[in-house]
């Protein structure tokens, strides 16, 4: 298998500390393409601008994820529009959203959070990367708002809002998830998607696909949930890498 993106990953990730180089220096020879940096802060925004400054086949974007939305400091615009502007590489504003999964979250600093990351990636003509996690009414009622150019990512929500999502326009990525057992909401959904609004991702470390659930996730995996997806859309596996290739390249811009 080739011509593989891996349109979500964190590599920034403590999870990496001990290998992190090794394990980046090996990916192009199992046939990976491009991979995606997702930021979930500011230090990892930076960082992972600087991953992608040393390999050419990475990418990476700026933002600041929900969970940390109790902790954004003075000025978090500015600095991200900095990072977009001194780094071509920075390819989207992400990941951000909405995440009322754990007790004490604070929604109404989540939503400003959320609204203002995506007013910045307007007017920085830039995609989203969008986290939506037990908040499904309350993300969705802000995309039909802002009507963004973005991804929801590691998808988890019913093949009705699938459908609601491609309705807006955005692209829909799928982790690792698909390969589990008790995985059947996301293989409906899946089948809502069309191909050209597909994206497949690892969310690595986290999320890794069977046989390796419950282990470190890195991008060499993304093949077992490829062969899923291309089980479910009744394709040759290797097509749909290639598809989903070509939507991540056209939706992030890269040339």
């Amino acid at each position: 298998m080739h011509n593989i993106f891996d349109s979500h990953s964190h590599y920034a990730d403590h999870a990496f500390d001990s290998d992190r180089f090794e394990v980046l220096e090996k990916l192009p020879e199992n046939g990976i393409k491009y991979i995606m940096l997702a930021a979930s802060g500011l230090d990892d925004t930076a960082e992972n601008s600087e991953l992608s400054s040393k390999y050419g086949y990475i990418y990476s974007s700026a933002g600041i994820h929900p969970e940390n939305a109790d902790n954004v400091p003075n000025g978090y615009l500015d600095i991200i529009r900095e990072a977009v502007r001194s780094n071509p590489k920075i390819k989207a504003i992400g990941e951000i959203g909405l995440d009322y999964h754990y007790e004490g979250y604070d929604r109404e600093k989540q939503i400003k959070l959320f609204k203002a990351q995506l007013e910045l990636a307007d007017e920085l003509e830039l995609p989203v990367i969008i986290h939506s996690r037990d908040a499904t009414e309350d993300t969705m009622n802000i995309l039909r708002e802002y009507k963004p150019d973005g991804v929801v990512h590691c998808f988890s929500g019913s093949a009705e809002t699938a459908a609601e999502v491609i309705k807006l326009g955005l692209y829909i990525g799928f982790t690792g998830v698909l390969t589990f057992k008790n995985a059947k909401k996301a293989l409906k959904a899946l089948e809502k998607v069309p191909m050209d609004k597909l994206l497949l991702e690892t969310d690595c470390p986290y999320m890794a696909p069977v046989p390796f659930r419950g282990k470190r996730c890195d991008s060499s995996m993304i093949r077992y949930t490829a062969e899923k997806a291309a089980e479910i859309k009744g394709i040759p596996v290797q097509e749909l890498l290639d598809i989903t290739c070509r939507n991540a390249m056209e939706f992030y811009n890269i040339q």
